[in-house]
């Protein structure tokens, strides 16, 4: 009985080192931003539902939104569209990073 556990176990441990096709594990593409299909909502109101428009018109998978006089970090992400706005709530530029 003891046998059979060890040789279960060790059969395990087998199948844990397996490896499995690489086109199985492959992440999904990422959404490249394309900032100048937005350019279009420069000068609206920024808000949720011209975020998701922005979203869909630039490709983006993320949003980030730039309050006045805030600070960004520089990491760049090819899936991403940045919107800044000023104090009166209006879009002022979009990029992409």
């Amino acid at each position: 009985m003891m046998r059979g556990l060890m040789i279960l176990a060790a059969a395990g441990l087998v199948a844990g080192c397996a490896t499995t096709d690489a086109a199985d594990d492959a992440a999904p593409a990422p959404m490249a931003c394309n900032a100048e299909a937005a350019q279009a909502h420069v000068g609206k109101t920024a808000s949720p539902e011209v975020g998701a428009a922005i979203l869909k018109d630039s490709g983006a998978r993320m949003l980030r939104w730039g309050p006045p006089r805030g600070a960004w970090t520089m990491d760049y992400r090819q899936d991403r569209v940045n919107v800044r706005y000023d104090e009166g709530m209006v879009i002022t530029g979009i990029t992409c990073g």
